[in-house]
């Protein structure tokens, strides 16, 4: 069995699973209060920004500081969970398949799950700007070729942030205290974001690009850079090195 054959019987697994479930309900979470608070948009004069973009960028802020991350918490335990309920892990240790391969496998079912998570957010994104127009009889909707691509960055740059939250719920096998521990990372995120090392710290990429891009479409706040350099290449090695302990460490209990 190669790698994407296990990612398929992987997806089979979690069919009826509740993942979708929380996307779907995170989605109207983050984006109702936008579409009930869509007045407040026209009161940013003061920054230089239009309604539509502020509109756009309040709830994408909002998705990637926490939603986001928070969602991707909770899914990371639950893939891994399912495989240590009823000690079916086990049955997957007994297979002629190597470990590292099925973590491998459960990662890339974990960043498909999040790929989809985004194009929800971004499809929750064009109908609450469709509500929130009707009510206030304006267009808040902003071009596909614009969001689409927004949106792909902010997926890409999310990756390192996922193989940290998959090393943390492989090595910690208690759900509470791996929930707890990914979700005390999401935190600090703000603060590191404000310091020259923000490259440095994974969580904080998706809100960092979501602030550079509220630099760029405002025209009286601060631009943030996003420096190519050092940037990739760090989150190039911690993804590898997250990515890397966590097949060795895949399963390691169970084998005791």
């Amino acid at each position: 069995m190669n790698i994407f054959t296990i990612a398929a019987v992987e997806f089979k697994k979690i069919r009826r699973s509740k993942i979708l479930l929380i996307m779907i309900a995170a989605t109207v979470i983050l984006w109702l209060p936008n579409v009930l608070n869509a007045d407040l948009n026209f009161d940013m004069s003061d920054i230089g920004i239009s309604p539509e973009d502020s509109f756009f960028i309040q709830g994408f802020m909002g998705m990637a500081w926490f939603i986001y991350p928070a969602v991707m918490v909770v899914t990371t335990v639950l893939l891994v969970q399912t495989e240590r309920t009823n000690h079916g892990i086990l049955k997957m240790l007994s297979l002629p398949v190597s470990t590292p391969v099925m973590c491998l496998a459960k990662f890339i079912v974990l960043a498909v799950i999040s790929a989809v998570f985004i194009l929800l957010m971004t499809a929750g994104y064009y109908i609450a700007a469709v509500a929130a127009g009707a009510l206030h009889d304006y267009n808040f909707i902003l071009s596909p070729a614009y969001v689409l691509p927004f949106a792909g960055k902010l997926y890409l740059a999310s990756l390192p942030m996922l193989t940290v939250f998959w090393l943390i719920a492989v090595c910690i096998s208690t759900p509470v205290f791996s929930i707890g521990a990914s979700l005390v990372l999401i935190v600090p995120s703000v603060l590191i974001n404000n310091t020259k090392g923000w490259f440095l710290y994974p969580m904080g990429y998706p809100f960092y690009l979501i602030m550079s891009e509220y630099g760029e479409v405002a025209e009286k706040i601060g631009k943030n850079t996003v420096d190519l350099i050092p940037w990739i290449p760090v989150a190039v090695c911690i993804s590898l090195f997250c990515l890397l302990i966590s097949c060795l460490c895949f399963g390691r209990n169970e084998r005791r």
